[in-house]
């Protein structure tokens, strides 16, 4: 697992940020979802189907984060199962993957029914052999599965989503009876900048910013005019950082950062280095040509400059190359 997977499983695992891109997602950043009302359950599903000798073939998958949703309409619960899959990169197989957590999702309540039924033994309901059989009631329901995937990329997502965009050229006549899955995607550039302001948590800052990482000049304008930069949590700022490979600096002891002022020592960071990267530039180039004119053997040469400016073999060629001229 890679670090942004493991920061982005972190960050989602907070009920707010769950709540909220829900609450994005499936009502355009009304507060619907209420953050107490989400409870966490375990992210291992497991479901037995049976093979053709009736044997119990357990298959066992991992989601990022799943959580349990409890609302009250009219005085009943209803419930829904919640679940998240972070992805740093493109899955192109990313409806498949989807579709079987769904299933084993579903196949395990299956499961969990038949079990519980087995263990009630309840007397005032005597099932019919077609219940019995499958394990599963008529009045038994399921409940929903919704699987959103949050791709932090800074590359525009250019993956299937669905299964039909998967399927290879076929008759339509086929194709219609083909089972389908929809993949649930929030990802930067799939957003529209008044989208990501539906955002409460600071879900919102990440997408601008690595909406925004490929255009600098972009980037900073954005940053400099939301309010909001001026204080983004840590745990925000670490995505945004690995995400886009930035090197924004977080204070040790400090839970938020102001990312205007971040930019603008990264810049000057910039700026420095590039100075030194020039210094050092012209010191290679004086020390190869002078070496070269007191008659040193160009592979002793090229063997010091790998040793005393730590350059792999290939740097090294490439600055000989350039400055080892063939007669001086």
């Amino acid at each position: 697992m890679g670090r942004l997977d493991i920061l982005a499983k972190k960050y989602m695992r907070r009920p707010f940020v769950f709540a909220d891109v829900f609450n994005q997602f499936l009502y355009h950043g009304k507060q619907v979802i209420v953050p107490e009302n989400l409870v966490e359950i375990d992210t291992t599903e497991i479901a037995i189907p049976f093979g053709s000798d009736k044997s119990a073939v357990p298959q066992q998958r991992y989601r990022d984060v799943a959580k349990m949703l409890m609302s009250m309409t009219d005085g009943r619960a209803a419930y829904c199962i919640l679940a998240v899959e972070n992805e740093a990169k493109i899955h192109y197989a990313m409806p498949v993957k989807n579709c079987l957590y769904d299933a084993l999702q579903l196949a395990n309540q299956v499961s969990l029914a038949a079990a519980s039924h087995k263990k009630s033994k309840q007397k005032n309901k005597k099932p019919s052999g077609d219940e019995f059989l499958s394990g599963f009631w008529k009045d038994d329901r399921l409940l929903p599965v919704v699987t959103l995937v949050i791709y932090f990329g800074a590359e525009q997502w250019d993956g299937p989503l669905s299964l039909r965009d998967m399927y290879a050229d076929c008759s339509e006549d086929i194709l219609r009876y083909t089972a389908d899955y929809r993949l649930n995607l929030i990802a930067p550039f799939e957003l529209s900048d008044e989208e990501i302001d539906e955002f409460q948590s600071n879900m919102r800052e990440i997408m601008r910013y690595i909406e925004y990482s490929k255009d600098k000049n972009a980037l900073n304008r954005v940053v400099h005019e939301q309010e909001r930069f001026k204080s983004v949590e840590r745990d925000a700022v670490e995505i945004m950082n690995v995400a886009t490979h930035s090197n924004m600096r977080i204070d040790e002891g400090k839970e938020s950062v102001d990312v205007c002022i971040a930019i603008q020592e990264i810049r000057e960071e910039g700026k420095l280095e590039g100075r030194l990267e020039g210094k050092l530039e012209g010191r290679l180039e004086g020390a190869i040509t002078f070496a070269q004119k007191m008659g040193a053997d160009r592979e002793n040469v090229k063997k010091s400059i790998m040793e005393v400016f730590d350059k792999n073999e290939e740097e090294a060629e490439e600055l000989m190359k350039q400055y080892w001229t063939v007669s001086i």
